[in-house]
């Protein structure tokens, strides 16, 4: 069992509920039942979730080279409910699945990841090429890597 797995895992506390008059239905690893995870999973794709937030990394790659003909706006990018991850979170994910203590961690990670994401465009703004690699490289690559975790372990809870 995976470690956001786990968080999710509601534990013998509501599986001690069922009665056993009550017919068998498969439950996933965060004790949620097979429908209430297709649901889930029929209101966000996952994987492309990982993929535009992975596509983050090249996109400002792009941006410090200067090959990129993107206008990139620190003061939007922080805005972690715009995207469609975002907006999921902070709408029918966080109706759905907001009293998980690990939900609260995935939208706290995410929310640092466009933090970082506008971090790095200011300081590219601002002729400070040099700090923006660096965090780049740091705290960025930190915050990418810990959403697109989450989100795997989030999949893998889902489909059990």
């Amino acid at each position: 069992m995976g470690f956001f797995s786990r968080l999710f895992s509601l534990g013998s506390k509501d599986t001690d509920k069922k009665t056993s008059a009550a017919p068998a239905s498969p439950v996933t690893e965060m004790g949620l039942d097979a429908q209430a995870a297709a649901a889930i999973l029929s209101e966000i794709d996952i994987d492309t979730a990982i993929s535009a937030h992975e596509n983050w990394k090249l996109r400002l790659q792009n941006y410090l080279n200067g090959n990129s003909t993107e206008t990139l706006q620190p003061e939007i990018i922080c805005l972690d409910d715009r995207c469609d991850l975002g907006k999921w979170l902070h709408g029918p994910g966080g109706q759905r699945l907001g009293k998980y203590p690990a939900f609260s961690v995935l939208v706290a990670r995410h929310k640092y990841f466009h933090v970082q994401a506008s971090n790095v465009v200011g300081l590219a703004q601002t002729n400070q090429k040099e700090k923006a690699i660096q965090a780049m490289d740091g705290s960025y690559k930190y915050a990418s890597n810990q959403v697109v975790l989450l989100l795997k372990e989030l999949k893998r809870g889902l489909d059990r």
